[in-house]
């Protein structure tokens, strides 16, 4: 287990989960669930006992430091990544490796979201356990695929190939990106598609040789940050190149270009929390189909919502049918869940 690495990448601003998320205090640092921790806690507690607290790395913008800090008070602050300025998944992942690499040359690396939610975190720990051992010694890049539940149109698929003898391991014949509704329900149908989400599992050495290879500009960044790495210089010399890598996701940079690409078909109630929508699948729901966080709402004649006013003292709601009603730091949304994907635009001044 020594040799085992978490990379949390938490940069993101959950921009279509306003006014609960902001730029100012995204939604991986929010008790999403009203469970009493937030989703960049529950990420980090459903990895106990695989990896080592010390070897947690959280990734994220300059500007939410102090509350990894706060919020994750037993990870070595030195751990704590600050970007200077957000360039996507790739750069992201290559600056926490490069960083790894030099202190645990065998390290074996688990990356993940900060804001996904998984229900079953003891099958979640399994999937992990095995796509870890295959990785440890081997050249083999392993994704986990979730199972679909329905022709979903918000997240990326991959397409499994033959399975590996002797495991749960598929190779990858494809990526695919966000469908239609019309080519979700064929992806549903054929029974091999699965959802990416977004959860890599590689040993160091594969990960930088195909970083290397396959998008060599960021590997000559952090070469050449490497000599400065540790030291007192790291930071300005990250504040100078940072900036100039690339600007791509990792899947476009690497995964849909190496070889010994893989896939664990997985079934462990997972949602990217992306929505209200998808909070509202994975809240539990009252007889009318309505999810609510927050100590003091009252619903009357109220269907098909999702209500998050923890901090309010009293909220009292009729007649509502498919709406979001949400308030954070004095700011108030309505609206129907139907138009949820406008959330952003909504919310701009």
């Amino acid at each position: 287990m020594t040799k085992n690495h978490l990379v949390i990448m938490a940069g993101g601003i959950g921009s279509r989960f306003w006014p609960m998320s902001t730029p100012e205090y995204p939604k991986q640092f929010i008790d999403v669930m009203g469970c009493g921790k937030t989703l960049i806690q529950l990420t980090v507690a459903r990895f106990s006992g695989i990896c080592p607290i010390e070897n947690v790395w959280v990734v994220t913008s300059e500007k939410y430091i102090d509350i990894v800090k706060e919020q994750l008070p037993l990870i070595p602050s030195q751990n704590i990544l600050a970007e200077p300025e957000a360039r996507n998944t790739a750069p992201c992942i290559a600056y926490a490796c490069w960083k790894i690499r030099q202190k645990s040359p065998k390290a074996n690396i688990v990356v993940t979201p900060s804001d996904a939610l998984v229900i079953d975190t003891e099958e979640f720990k399994r999937c992990i356990r095995i796509a870890m051992a295959f990785t440890e010694d081997s050249s083999n890049i392993v994704t986990l695929g979730i199972k679909p539940s329905r022709p979903e149109t918000g997240y990326g698929y991959i397409c499994e190939a033959e399975q590996v003898e002797g495991s749960e391991i598929h190779r990858v014949e494809s990526f695919r990106e966000k469908p239609n509704l019309e080519t979700a329900h064929q992806y549903l149908a054929a029974g091999n598609y699965m959802w990416n989400a977004g959860i890599f599992v590689w040993n160091v050495e594969t990960i930088t040789s195909a970083i290397s290879q396959y998008a060599p500009q960021i590997a000559r960044v952090m070469d050449e940050l490497a000599p400065y790495l540790y030291t007192d210089k790291e930071a300005a010399e990250l504040k100078r190149l940072f900036p100039t890598c690339e600007k791509i996701s990792i899947d476009y940079a690497v995964m849909e270009k190496a070889k010994g690409i893989h896939v664990l078909p997985a079934d462990f109630g997972w949602s990217d929390l992306g929505t209200w929508g998808s909070l509202h699948t994975q809240q539990h729901r009252d007889e009318h189909n309505n999810a609510i966080v927050g100590n003091n709402v009252k619903l009357f004649n109220c269907r098909n919502c999702v209500v998050h006013t923890s901090e309010e003292q009293k909220v009292v709601l009729e007649g509502l049918d498919g709406y979001i009603v949400a308030e954070r730091n004095r700011q108030l949304l309505v609206c129907r869940l139907q138009e949820e994907q406008h959330i952003k635009e909504f919310s701009q001044d």
